[in-house]
């Protein structure tokens, strides 16, 4: 049988990644989002409303996926909100899509906050999960969206009889213009900053994260996860973390990505200074930087997410990933950290999104 697939959240950073990774297998594959991307070549856009039983039904006519990749969310301002709003988009699509009866497998994109605790809770601290973070952890005694997320799916599950998958990504390093939670373009653009005005590239996170050890997760690799798990009957129903499978110290990655933009590294100097505060003025300079070289987008607000760049940066705790239950199962895809980030800034100046 051919595979056909709904991606959810085709305009962000994995769900585009998705997309292209689908596309370039042969996959039919349908982006579904409030405003579709339409700069993906053979990815059919899908205007709907996640929160609208009958916008859902009405853009769903006519289409019978039979893999769906859940790869977005919507951020409310309480726990409670999160678990509410983005729950129900999970249980109004997948109950929109249960009357095709064509559905054989659903993956849903979380993330690490599954073992560190929603953004107020493991910014915080409290008491640290173990490191490496491994999926059989049981669940946090507190209110999180991904568990909410993932008892949709399941129940989905049981009710229509696919099978699924849940994908633990750590900060995701890749290309998307309008991201609310982008690390590598918030720290390009804070570096073109720094150069244009001379300003030192100076790390703004804690000492634990400067020193400790850590991983990311390239949008590229997420990609192959997704395609690999939909089609691998040994990652039926399995939870799996997916990171790029090296491990580093901000301490060494840091200067080297200031050299790669020419200017000035200052590494922990025993004070957190957020990049939300340091980026708060600069608005206007980014906007005058973007006319003087003919940048594609000159508001800083959609390139740039300092707050969760603060948040990832400032964990009072080193975190790194355990990768051996897909490992394991036969996934050995590996991604080189320091070429995630230079491989996102080659292509961000390519697309004249920083100078």
């Amino acid at each position: 049988m051919s595979n056909t697939a709904l991606i959810v959240g085709a305009s962000g950073i994995i769900g585009s990644n998705l997309a292209q990774e689908l596309l370039a297998h042969g996959w039919p594959t349908y982006g579904l989002a409030r405003s579709p991307r339409t700069d993906v070549p053979g990815l059919h856009p899908v205007p709907a409303d996640l929160l609208s039983p009958g916008s859902l039904e009405a853009a769903l006519q006519g289409l019978a996926p039979t893999h769906v990749f859940i790869t977005s969310w919507m951020r409310q301002d309480t726990e409670a909100e999160n678990i509410r709003v983005n729950s129900q988009m999970v249980r109004n699509l997948l109950a929109a899509l249960a009357p095709k009866k064509s559905v054989q497998h659903v993956a849903l994109v979380t993330g690490l906050k599954h073992y560190l605790g929603p953004f107020e809770a493991y910014v915080s601290g409290g008491t640290p999960p173990p490191t490496p973070l491994r999926e059989e952890q049981p669940r946090l005694p507190l209110d999180n969206f991904y568990y909410a997320q993932e008892d949709e799916v399941y129940a989905a599950a049981t009710r229509d009889g696919f099978t699924w998958s849940i994908h633990r990504p750590h900060t995701i390093i890749g290309k998307a213009v309008g991201n609310l939670m982008n690390l590598g373009t918030t720290l390009a653009v804070y570096a073109s900053i720094c150069r244009e005005t001379g300003r030192p590239f100076r790390w703004p996170g804690s000492e634990a994260q400067w020193n400790g050890l850590s991983d990311v997760t390239d949008a590229r690799i997420i990609a192959k996860q997704l395609r690999w798990a939909a089609t691998t009957e040994a990652a039926q129903n399995q939870a799996f973390n997916i990171v790029n499978g090296d491990v580093f110290r901000w301490s060494w990655l840091w200067p080297r990505l200031a050299a790669w933009f020419g200017v000035e590294s200052a590494g922990f100097d025993g004070t957190i200074r957020p990049l939300e505060a340091e980026l708060s003025q600069d608005a206007a300079v980014w906007r005058e930087i973007a006319e003087r070289h003919g940048l594609a987008e000159p508001d800083l607000d959609r390139l740039a997410s300092p707050w969760h760049t603060d948040l990832d940066l400032g964990r009072p705790i080193e975190v790194m990933t355990d990768m051996a239950n897909s490992r394991k199962r036969g996934f050995l895809e590996y991604q080189s950290t320091e070429e995630s980030f230079l491989d996102l800034f080659a292509q961000l100046r390519t697309d004249r999104l920083i100078p």
